[in-house]
């Protein structure tokens, strides 16, 4: 599995109805997408106390061909038409659970921290297992953990069905949820 998010900045002034408008419109259109585990349409809203305007799609592949399909596809193709091009991170997933139904998330937690130097990989692996226990144990609708290698980081990912605030002292972004595909097939 892999994990794929591009955040597009939107300047402080931005009306984020027009992103709840395009998520609205345009959202179901990944809703059978093939190699799809989920996406997730999220977005922050400095009106609503969010620190900038985001709008931040989250992918959960099953594999990269799926990914790929996206990514040369029409849907892509829009996103570029509107904001540019974004850059797309992805990371390698370790960890990926999720409740059957995810339409029931409202809200999102991404964190990405470094990974140190020493760090033993199958150590972090390990104790990103226990971490996203906790998360499902706290409510987390999903919870990922997976890295990446080329700039050594750690990604967590949480889907929440409540409202959620950042934690002090924490970078984490927190988003709402405009729509969440879940395709009923699996490839």
């Amino acid at each position: 599995m892999i994990t794929m998010q591009y955040r597009i900045a939107l300047p402080a002034d931005y009306d984020m109805d027009i992103i709840r408008q395009r998520i609205a419109a345009r959202g179901h259109l990944t809703d059978d997408f093939p190699h799809l585990s989920f996406k997730t349409y999220l977005y922050a809203d400095r009106n609503a106390g969010a620190h900038e305007n985001l709008y931040a799609p989250f992918y959960l592949w099953h594999n990269t061909q799926g990914m790929n399909a996206f990514l040369g596809g029409a849907g892509f193709a829009g996103v570029i038409e509107s904001f540019g091009r974004p850059v797309v991170q992805t990371w390698s997933v370790w960890h990926a659970r999720t409740v059957s139904d995810l339409s029931l998330a409202t809200h999102a937690t991404r964190d990405i921290a470094p990974i140190a130097a020493r760090t033993t990989l199958s150590t972090l692996r390990d104790e990103e297992e226990a971490s996203v226990q906790t998360d499902l144990d706290r409510g987390a609708l999903a919870a990922i953990s997976a890295y990446d290698p080329t700039t050594w980081t750690l990604l967590r990912f949480r889907l929440w069905g409540t409202a959620v605030s950042r934690p002090i002292g924490s970078d984490a972004d927190v988003y709402e949820v405009g729509h969440v595909s879940q395709p009923a097939t699996k490839p």
